[in-house]
């Protein structure tokens, strides 16, 4: 089987694929800056592996939905 190209995709594919990575991104993006602006103690883990997990690990999407659900430590 040949590989698709982008061109051989069809309009709602790509659209897919777009819309897929730009949330993708923006949930990154909203993982890291939440990351950023937290102290070590507020973070179960550490901020350096979620930082570069975040960073380098292509999830779509899941890596920051279990940081913002895990691995924050709750203020109480």
């Amino acid at each position: 089987m040949a590989k698709k190209r982008w061109t051989d995709l069809s309009p709602r594919t790509r659209k897919a694929i777009l819309v897929g990575s730009a949330v993708d991104g923006a949930l990154k993006a909203a993982a890291l800056a939440d990351l950023r602006g937290r102290d070590e103690s507020e973070v179960n883990g550490s901020k350096r592996r979620w930082a570069l997990a975040l960073t380098f690990v292509n999830s779509a999407g899941v890596l920051p939905v279990v940081y913002f659900f895990r691995g924050r430590r709750s203020a109480t």
